[in-house]
């Protein structure tokens, strides 16, 4: 079954030109998540990923807020080592892991684990009223959704134990500028600068774009040394497909190639 013929009752599926657009579908909660919410979002990622008509991936929330982290009228409060391992773990391990570009478009509040799992995904826009906000330590608990690993490695160690510790809300203009998101522009202009992007990373050679995220990842964490034997690697497999044999073709041809995602 294609991806957008299948439906979920809290999240909306759209695909248009190889982007398919997530939208979370709980507005009178602020799209914070539950056991279905995350079983659902886990599925379509995993069928996004594995459908070559999909070359990029939108996540949004639909009314005013993007995802207010987790739900907790639908949490076992005496069993949350059980709610992380089962349900934000495997999705943000599968985040980590795509072979498509994944765009977060903050239309609104993004708290708690929304926050990271927005702040997971390749780039992040956001509208200018939208707000970032680790808001764990206002219930006695501590980040999750990869927020103690992406947040540091975005805007250095100082910053994100400040943040986490006093859950201060971010605007997304400040999120900008400390580099925790790629751009803020203004709320009606979300929608459209959030598809342009989409739009011209749809029609990219996907197949590099997936080892540049896949380098970028873990270059975090590796030596210099290291790091060239991935670029080695990776450039090797990129030579291979025929995405670059069409780039090579149109630049001596001067003209504007047309990348298949192969």
């Amino acid at each position: 079954m294609a991806l957008t013929e299948r439906s979920f009752d809290d999240l909306i599926l759209a695909e248009a030109d190889g982007v398919a657009t997530i939208t979370f579908n709980r507005p009178d909660k602020l799209n914070s998540f539950t056991a279905k919410l995350h079983a659902d979002l886990l599925d379509v990622l995993q069928t996004a990923d594995g459908d070559p008509s999909i070359r990029c991936i939108v996540i949004t929330g639909a009314g005013k807020g993007f995802c207010a982290g987790q739900d907790l009228g639908d949490l076992d409060m005496n069993n949350l080592q059980d709610v992380l391992e089962k349900q934000y773990n495997p999705l943000l391990r599968q985040m980590a892991g795509m072979q498509k570009p994944l765009i977060a478009s903050v239309n609104g509040v993004a708290a708690g684990a929304g926050a990271n799992v927005a702040l997971n995904c390749d780039i992040v826009i956001a509208a200018q009223s939208a707000r970032f906000i680790q808001s764990f330590s206002q219930i006695g608990l501590v980040p999750d959704g990869g927020g103690s690993w992406i947040l540091p490695r975005l805007i250095g160690q100082a910053r994100a134990m400040a943040l986490a510790m006093t859950a201060e809300p971010v605007s997304a203009d400040d999120a900008q500028t400390m580099g925790m998101i790629y751009k803020s522009v203004p709320d009606d202009q979300l929608g459209n600068t959030t598809a342009a992007l989409a739009n011209t990373l749809a029609q990219m050679p996907t197949t590099a774009l997936a080892l540049i995220r896949n380098m970028m990842r873990q270059s975090t964490t590796n030596t210099l040394d290291e790091q060239l034997n991935i670029e080695r690697d990776f450039q090797h497999i990129a030579s291979k497909t025929e995405d670059f044999q069409e780039g090579v073709d149109a630049f001596l041809n001067k003209r504007r190639p047309v990348y298949k995602g192969r």
